[in-house]
């Protein structure tokens, strides 16, 4: 087999659709087309079904898949040995998704460290509310909340991070007493869109028992501004707390969550000298990050000092 076959293969495998493969690769979608039925043809073996959804692996194409992902890890592999060693700087482009949180406010300062150590290097930062999806090679690592259950991955933990209710004191100062969890009830939350939150991890307010937020986003850089704009009382995390410095926290002693990040890659990467020094790179720079930014705790809202 030809492995620019292959490689147009895998692209409408990850991409489910002509078009989609051909943005990826820079081709026209009918040479996409062409280039996959020259693939069948030569394998003997209808590869993909046509639908109105798209383009889906039949049995023997959901076969192939593993062998063209080890043809193209060994490419790649061999690339990195023309291109320099261990020792060597970091280049090309890497695509990392990421929360929003986390992409907002801890990865500028962590990739830009890294960016300028290798200054061939290319970084691109997803930020989206959703999981990612690297068979499809929507991104070349993924950083998550949970650690994932299926799928052909490797994980590592990166962090843990805390939460904490705030709130501006403007609110606070025109709005009921706030002195324990049940007080939450006469108050104006801000909290994720329910049916919205695409992490288990996230659904802060159901653990609470408190109702449906008043306002709500399922971005957690507008849940921020919301509170910096005194909308409500809300639970954040400490480490996006510095770049809010008008917001004290509420009731720490009563509630304080501990979440994870995780990193995520795809099996099939696991022999990418090259990915393999940038994951080390970022899980070091992510931890340092956290610490550094959890250690500029805000005041405490007085009233519960």
């Amino acid at each position: 087999m030809d492995w620019d076959d292959l490689r147009v293969f895998l692209a409408v495998a990850r991409a489910e659709s002509l078009s989609g493969a051909g943005k990826r690769l820079a081709l026209d979608p009918a040479t996409v087309g062409r280039r996959v039925a020259r693939l069948e043809v030569g394998a003997g073996a209808r590869l993909f079904l046509k639908s109105p959804l798209g383009y889906a692996l039949t049995e023997e194409g959901a076969r192939l898949v593993p062998h063209a992902e080890a043809a193209e890890a060994a490419l790649m592999a061999a690339e990195e040995a023309i291109t320099g060693g261990a020792g060597a700087g970091l280049s090309g482009q890497i695509r990392l998704g990421a929360p929003d949180g986390c992409a907002n406010y801890i990865l500028p300062q962590v990739i830009r460290a890294i960016c300028d150590e290798n200054p061939g290097l290319e970084v691109q930062i997803v930020a989206l509310p959703r999981v990612f999806n690297l068979s499809r090679r929507e991104a070349d690592l993924a950083i998550g909340v949970s650690r994932p259950q299926a799928g052909r991955l490797t994980v590592q933990k990166l962090t843990d991070y805390r939460l904490h209710l705030a709130a501006h004191p403007e609110y606070l100062a025109a709005a009921p007493p706030l002195r324990t969890l049940a007080d939450l009830a006469g108050h104006r939350v801000v909290g994720y869109i329910a049916d919205m939150i695409f992490d288990k991890e996230l659904d802060y307010l159901t653990s609470l028992g408190a109702t449906a937020p008043a306002m709500a986003s399922n971005s957690v850089s507008v849940q921020l501004n919301l509170l910096r704009a005194g909308a409500g009382v809300g639970v954040a995390h400490d480490f996006a707390l510095p770049f809010a410095p008008e917001l004290v926290k509420v009731l720490p002693a009563e509630l304080s969550l501990t979440r994870a990040f995780w990193l995520i890659r795809h099996e099939g990467d696991a022999h990418s000298a090259r990915l393999a020094r940038f994951a080390d790179r970022l899980a070091q720079g992510i931890r340092r990050e956290v610490q550094r930014l959890e250690a500029q705790s805000p005041a405490v809202a007085a009233q519960d000092a």
